[in-house]
């Protein structure tokens, strides 16, 4: 389903209508709670209607009223408790809405509704003897909806937010693009889905995005990808082309920036057109780059087909490319104005890649999700997918132009970027972060930063997936050290660090001596073998 609306539906009390309108707010939609819409269009309640009409009829009214409001666009529409026990209504919701059940705790809900003036016809009564009734007849209905969450314990906006991370749904704002209205800073949506990428025409289309459209892929993509694209975007009406660049690091740079300018001009780009980032971390940000400087910004979209590209580059709007001294030292914050992450390209990537991109997606779990850093592992599922581009998600939506807490996202890149680049990027970028994720997080432990352990459940975490956990031997100190003094998050001449504190909380800003640095990179310089292809 392309842009369905989303439909919060559980016994009463379960945070449908309350956390459905946090929901909105923070999806930019319209919120209807069904009973309230029925009650305005009958001029009386729903106790009322029970009363008069009876419950079948009220069902029928249900049935009316659902399938307008699906039809009226995209909105958060809260259902009344057993409005899908009606087959007519169930069969409307999920062929045209994707269906989200809340539920908790009878002693949970009993309290939310006693203190709620409403009156709830099916709940008259003793109210927690009825709804444990209820919940009994209606327990088998209930678990037959796959998306559920169990709010006894959440607040609304923590319900919301689950709900957005279950659905693989999530819109960044920035404030600075509210007030300036300025192309590549305003709220956009990023979206995990399998199959989206066949959607992409649709949906672009959906958010006022012009043509002419350019298609940027690298050598590797353009032929497993491109196409696909090619056809969603003629087929919703695109004037639209290919453009490819080699693929590989080595190729992230002005020259390759200039290149693209130049077809962008050729395929008569204009303003209001839009650029697609189809490929992984590299094409993403490279693209990003060109999109910001060209015509001095014109919208693009990311289309991130490697696990890399989906759990970090693809969101937050930092583009950039290389220069000979070090990794992305000339860029801009311009944000992608959607992103559309399908799991299913995942699938024609070496075990390499997936390697490196659980590497990124370890480190999300380090900074901010306990659980997530304990799912890291082979297969690569799309709710792993969902679970790491919601900790991105969430810091970008906080902190868009890293002036504080999206600082965190750098733990393990400080040293990573170093040996990635020392190494010649013989080392893959995800690679080469998980051993700066080993060494800062004993640098933080020297530091008395972290809890006792941490950089062995990490060590152990990164070796486990078969990833290398040590500087490999043959490379330079000096020239890591160097490489790393030229990291563009250097600030006041200072290198700034991001240690974890434990799984879960990372602390950024943080200075250290450069002996201090040295001793600890020194410590650890033997490669790893990584385990057998597939082991989890």
């Amino acid at each position: 389903m392309i842009d369905a609306s989303i439909l919060l539906y559980g016994p009463s009390g379960s945070g449908k209508s309350t956390a459905g309108a946090v929901l909105a707010q923070a999806l930019d939609l319209p919120f209807v709670d069904l009973d309230r819409e029925i009650e305005r269009a009958c001029g009386m309640q729903v106790s009322q209607i029970f009363d008069t009409e009876g419950e079948a009829a009220f069902r029928s009214l249900e049935v009316a009223h659902l399938s307008h409001l699906l039809k009226g666009g995209r909105k958060v529409i809260a259902l009344g408790g057993g409005a899908l026990t009606n087959l007519a209504c169930r069969t409307l919701a999920e062929e045209l809405g994707q269906v989200l059940l809340l539920n908790a705790h009878a002693e949970t809900l009993c309290a939310r509704l006693q203190a709620d003036s409403e009156v709830r016809p099916l709940l008259a009564g003793n109210c927690l003897e009825r709804l444990k009734a209820l919940l009994a007849r209606r327990r088998e209905h209930y678990a037959s909806f796959p998306l559920a969450v169990d709010t006894t314990l959440l607040t609304p906006a923590e319900t919301a937010w689950e709900v957005q991370r279950q659905l693989g749904c999530f819109r960044i704002h920035s404030v600075e693009g509210a007030k300036t209205r300025r192309a590549g800073q305003e709220a956009y949506d990023v979206i995990v889905e399998p199959g989206c990428l066949d959607t992409v025409g649709k949906r672009m289309q959906a958010r006022g995005l012009h043509g002419p459209v350019v298609v940027v892929c690298d050598s590797h993509t353009s032929g497993l990808f491109g196409e696909r694209v090619l056809a969603s975007l003629r087929e919703a009406g695109y004037s639209a082309c290919l453009a490819e660049f080699p693929a590989g690091e080595a190729h992230k740079r002005i020259e390759t920036a200039a290149r693209l300018w130049d077809t962008f001009l050729s395929a008569g780009m204009e303003r209001r057109s839009t650029a697609l980032a189809l490929g992984g971390g590299v094409v993403t940000d490279m693209v990003g780059f060109a999109a910001a400087a060209y015509l001095r910004g014109v919208r693009w979209v990311a289309l991130p087909t490697s696990l890399l590209g989906m759990v970090d580059a693809s969101t937050g709007g930092k583009t950039g490319i290389d220069l000979a001294q070090g990794k992305n030292l000339v860029g801009a914050f311009h944000s992608p104005a959607l992103v559309l992450a399908d799991p299913l390209t995942l699938k024609t990537l070496p075990m390499e890649e997936l390697r490196s991109g659980l590497a990124e997606t370890l480190k999300h779990g380090v900074i901010a999700d306990p659980v997530l850093f304990e799912a890291c592992k082979m297969p690569v599922t799309a709710d792993l997918v969902r679970r790491a581009v919601a900790v991105k998600a969430q810091v970008v939506e906080v902190d868009p132009f890293e002036q504080g807490v999206r600082a965190t996202l750098n733990y393990g890149h400080t040293i990573g970027h170093a040996i990635e680049q020392v190494s010649g990027f013989r080392l893959r970028h995800g690679e080469a972060v998980a051993v700066g994720m080993v060494i800062e997080a004993r640098l933080a432990e020297t530091l008395r930063i972290a809890e006792y352990g941490v950089s062995e459940k990490i060590e152990t975490a990164l070796a486990r997936i078969g990833l290398p956990v040590a500087v490999p031997p043959g490379l330079d100190l000096d020239l890591i050290m160097a490489s790393m003094n030229r990291d563009k998050k250097k600030s006041g001449g200072k290198v700034k660090f991001a240690l974890p504190v434990k799984i879960g909380e990372v602390k950024y800003g943080i200075e250290i001596d450069e002996d201090r640095v040295k001793a600890v990179i020194r410590a650890g310089t033997a490669w790893s073998e990584p385990e057998p292809a597939g082991c989890a």
